[in-house]
């Protein structure tokens, strides 16, 4: 053992392979690893209780459903699919009327609450019977940030750098708050909570500017967000981008994009490589993390509309 610290090398060497090992480490428990923290089962009980809570007193005016490739209506929602170009980009627009702010609903990955455990939205579409479907917030790639899904909250931690807030409220209705204002207190008769960001549009107005473009990336991306137009009137935006065909957008142009759709109130959810948009069970976009493969990947949660 003498002659082992006689020799540096041999104690730097050793230290050296210690710390890349636990760096190694934390790097997998963070971002690879799952952390099943609550399979849902009486939690998602009381989300079905709410639902029924919610249920439509009155069906949309439909004489009879219908669907194409482009348009969905039954007695209880319509949406309609248009897909326009934007500033070099391939841009997704889901018009949608509901008869009940509880056919705004949200889907966890294996249905568990926890980081690291993902599937991919067309797969939770599926599961979930989700007529259309975007990816959510992520809220799994963080070990804080407030997470309120289908009424039930899961966790009331601010995230680590202060962020906005997307509350829904039990008539539906989107407002926004910083999360350093956020208490369990406020959380109670919220059907969802949001941690992601920013606020793209706040009442009727692009909410925010060059700072925000600075603190989370100038360069253009695949982008995906939800705005509220009117009562139970909501629009779903996934765009293209880091292909040759669509360059992306930056969170000043997707703001404008939202607010020029009519958003009174409109919140950016994950972008890059997670936005993706599944409409009747098909993948509509071009998921793409690096500009050469088109594929999903997969997310912790998705945002949709269904029963």
């Amino acid at each position: 053992m003498k002659g082992f610290f006689r020799a540096p090398w041999r104690f730097a060497a050793c230290y050296a392979a210690f710390l890349i090992a636990a760096f190694t480490w934390a790097l997998l428990d963070t971002f690879v690893i799952p952390h099943r923290e609550l399979i849902i089962s009486r939690a998602r009980d009381v989300a079905e209780e709410v639902l029924e809570t919610l249920a439509p007193s009155a069906a949309l005016t439909a004489p009879e459903a219908a669907a194409d490739a482009s348009f969905y209506q039954d007695a209880y929602m319509s949406v309609e699919l248009t897909t326009l170009r934007r500033d070099g980009t391939t841009c997704y627009v889901a018009d949608v009327w509901l008869a009940s702010p509880a056919l705004l609903r949200t889907a966890l990955a294996e249905n568990t609450f926890g980081r690291n455990v993902t599937d991919t939205v067309s797969e939770l579409a599926g599961t979930n019977g989700a007529v259309l479907a975007v990816n959510g917030d992520f809220y799994g790639s963080r070990k804080s940030g407030w997470c309120l899904r289908n009424g039930v909250l899961y966790r009331d931690s601010m995230a680590s750098a202060a962020t906005e807030l997307l509350l829904v409220d039990s008539s539906g209705d989107f407002s926004v708050m910083d999360d350093r204002a956020m208490t369990a207190g406020n959380a109670d008769g919220l059907w969802q909570i949001f941690s992601f960001g920013p606020a793209l549009v706040t009442d009727g107005q692009v909410s925010v500017d060059e700072e925000d473009e600075v603190a989370r990336s100038m360069a253009s991306n695949p982008r995906t967000a939800i705005g509220q137009v009117g009562p139970l009137h909501y629009a779903f935006v996934v765009t293209d981008g880091r292909t040759e065909e669509s360059a992306g957008l930056s969170l000043m142009q997707l703001a404008d994009l939202m607010r020029d759709i009519g958003c009174e109130t409109a919140y950016n959810l994950d972008g890059g490589g997670s936005s993706t948009m599944v409409f009747q069970g098909e993948v509509v976009n071009n998921p793409t993390t690096n500009g050469r493969t088109i594929t999903e990947r997969e997310v912790s949660d998705i945002v949709y509309i269904g029963l």
